[in-house]
């Protein structure tokens, strides 16, 4: 990924993953969303909470995790945050995602988008996770590229969804299509980038030390 590229993807994720903390945290619930979905979101509190603030931390340490730099030098700390961008940001915010799926506003269209996006977001994970702990980093390192191609969902929701409404497409007729705009192009990009870069392809077996400690 060329510098510009990667710089790029880093200050959308901190600058919606921060957008988060402050909407969410210092704010009433549902005062950030349409109104329309503020019902749903008061209903299911917890839920709601869960999945914001564990999308938050992987949104916020998701791409650290794929500086060469941080992963040469400080292996011990790319583990450990791995551990917290898995465990918390993925397993929490995905089942809190899946759950909170069936009650997304815009029907069966949205609920199906939401839901698709929470069990691949749990899926890749998973994938990733059982990767390293066979030592197989190539394959780790790949599916952690379609696992936060996942993850920044939540920041290509927050450009699709305003530049529809701003183009004309009433909020309802939006919101379904955007349930699946946020996340299906980003991972046709993902599968294109690991097909034609050179940085994550190699032997199946490579390990790196120490990866599963």
């Amino acid at each position: 990924m060329q510098r510009a590229s990667y710089v790029t993807l880093a200050l959308l994720s901190l600058g919606v993953a921060g957008y988060a903390l402050v909407a969410y945290g210092l704010f009433p619930l549902g005062s950030a969303v349409h109104p329309d979905m503020r019902a749903a979101f008061v209903a299911h509190r917890g839920a709601i909470y869960a999945h914001v603030f564990a999308s938050v931390a992987a949104l916020a340490l998701g791409p650290f995790q794929f500086s060469a730099k941080l992963r040469s030098r400080r292996p011990a700390l790319h583990r450990w945050m791995g551990r917290v961008y898995l465990g918390s940001g993925v397993l929490v915010g995905g089942l809190a995602g899946l759950y909170m799926s069936a009650f997304a506003f815009g029907g069966v269209v949205s609920k199906l988008g939401f839901a698709a996006l929470a069990v691949g977001w749990l899926y890749t994970g998973l994938r990733a996770y059982l990767a390293i702990r066979a030592r197989d980093v190539v394959a780790h390192r790949r599916w952690m590229v379609r696992n936060f191609a996942l993850a920044f969902a939540a920041v290509t929701l927050r450009l699709w969804l305003p530049a529809a409404v701003a183009s004309g497409v009433p909020f309802g007729l939006a919101y379904p299509a955007v349930a699946w705009l946020c996340w299906v192009p980003n991972l046709v990009v993902a599968e294109w980038f690991l097909r034609h870069s050179g940085r994550i392809h190699g032997p199946a077996s490579t390990a790196e030390p120490g990866a599963t400690k």
